[in-house]
């Protein structure tokens, strides 16, 4: 380890935000990172641990005191290879995961842990500027086709690695560009698309073909793509959103959390909105329902929007601020946590049911009628009272792939929630050569997960083509 003393001698530090008051003007990122000394401390502190739990959170099993050590040795160059070793796009993982390493660090026992993602976020930031990171091209052909139907962070890791083991891999996206929810579901505020785009170049420098504006199961059949090609893998994500079924879900104003972020970031990005009804929070109050990432996100672009207020209720009660260490460390804890979103300006709301979506003559939303609910989710009595919405945002999160077309078309199984049957060490669907990961394999879920399963996934398709691999899971 670097600095033996570290954790002893120099206080957590981390990355800070640009005011809240300059942020919300535009969809820029607003994270002002570390100097480069101020990174090299933090990495310092990390104590090497006999155990590194950091190991236990982190699903692409990242060797973060190997990397936290090379920065602080200042050899930034290997501490790249080193971090790529794992992980496809740091880059993207260094800005949009909540850091479940950081939760299992065992500085986390006093509330302190090390900086684990703003340090990986620095040292892919350096590599990219400093030219480190180049296509890795294969040069000798396998002779064997893949398709790859979803281009998120699970499909894109499992095409990179893929191209890299040799094969020739196709990736086949319904949208107008390759990112999956990466491009269209999370904020330009938190992650720039340039950043996508930058990662999409490199793959197609590396062998990868891109199919974008192709629905499988609708432009194309399925079953002729299994016919075409030696390995099919389903990376399209889950993303049947949950409804909420009450009185008044027809009224106008009422939408998908996943109806209204996508149409922002196409406006970022200057693409057709594709649909004939803009989503707008300007001048509107409005309510998000569901106290997850997705709602943080439809906070923030309200806010940016210019909403008149923004609320956000959640059904479960308000949790604690502070976890019980002895009793979580160093699993992911449930506690309060508080997004940039929210202090951007909301009201948040705890143990709240929406009963009602309440209209007017002409069937646009105005209120929610709502109870307080106990912590058994029974109605407190007596407890009802009204909220003006203007517009209702409901992100509750997903419950399955969407099964019409593709999947339905495959004939693969699904699980009781609606997953595509696949375990965990072949990837293997009921189909022969079809394969499953990511989202659409294991339910809503994080990006580094999404990364996890399609590396694994590429190494079990490498494999069952080529008899054995020399590609990592």
């Amino acid at each position: 380890m670097g600095k033996v003393t570290g954790f002893l001698e120099i206080d957590r530090r981390d990355r800070r935000y640009a005011p809240a008051s300059d942020r919300i003007r535009n969809y820029k990122e607003f994270t002002i990172p570390l100097s480069e000394e101020a990174t090299k401390d933090q990495a310092a502190r990390c104590m090497d641990c006999g155990i590194p739990y950091c190991h236990n959170g982190c699903p692409v099993n990242n060797q973060i005191p190997d990397w936290n050590n090379l920065v602080y040795q200042s050899d930034w160059e290997e501490a790249a290879r080193n971090l790529h070793s794992t992980n496809n796009f740091p880059e993207f993982t260094g800005r949009v995961c909540p850091a479940p390493c950081e939760a299992a660090c065992t500085l986390n026992l006093s509330d302190t842990p090390v900086t684990i993602k703003t340090i990986e976020c620095a040292i892919v930031d350096r590599a990219f500027a400093n030219g480190w990171v180049n296509p890795d091209v294969f040069g000798k052909r396998s002779g064997k086709r893949v398709a790859v139907i979803g281009s998120g962070p699970a499909g894109l890791a499992c095409a990179q690695q893929l191209a890299r083991a040799g094969h020739e891999v196709h990736v086949y996206e319904k949208n107008a560009k390759a990112g999956g929810l990466l491009r269209y579901g999370i904020p330009d505020f938190k992650m720039e698309k340039t950043l996508i785009d930058r990662r999409v170049r490199q793959l197609e420098a590396e062998g990868v073909k891109f199919h974008c504006n192709v629905n499988v199961g609708v432009d194309v059949q399925a079953t002729d793509l299994v016919a075409e090609y030696d390995a099919v893998v389903l990376s399209g994500g889950a993303e049947k959103p949950r409804d909420l079924p009450i009185p008044g879900r027809d009224l106008h104003g009422v939408h998908f959390a996943m109806d209204f972020l996508p149409q922002q970031n196409r406006r970022v990005s200057h693409e057709p909105l594709n649909s004939n009804d803009p989503i707008l929070a300007s001048g509107k109050h409005v309510i998000v329902i569901g106290g997850g990432d997705t709602g943080s996100d439809c906070i923030g672009t309200s806010v940016r929007q210019g909403a008149l207020s923004v609320t956000q209720l959640e059904i479960m009660p308000e949790p604690p601020v502070k976890e019980n260490k002895l009793l979580t460390w160093p699993d992911w804890p449930l506690k309060l946590r508080t997004s940039s979103s929210h202090e951007e300006g909301a009201n948040r709301d705890f143990a709240v049911l929406t009963k009602e979506f309440l209209g007017d003559a002409e069937g646009n939303v105005t209120k929610l009628r709502c109870v307080r609910v106990d912590a058994k989710m029974q109605e407190v009595p007596e407890s009802s009272f009204e909220l003006r919405a203007d517009l209702v945002l409901l992100a509750m999160g997903f419950v399955a792939p969407i099964s019409e077309g593709l999947l339905d078309g495959l004939g693969v199984s699904l699980d009781k929630r609606g997953n595509v049957v696949a375990d965990q060490k072949s990837y293997l669907s009921s189909v022969p050569k079809v394969y499953a990961c990511g989202d659409m394999r294991r339910g809503q879920s994080l990006v580094v997960w999404a990364i996890r399963e399609g590396r694994q996934t590429a190494h079990a398709v490498d494999k069952a083509l080529m008899g054995s691999t020399v590609l990592p899971r």
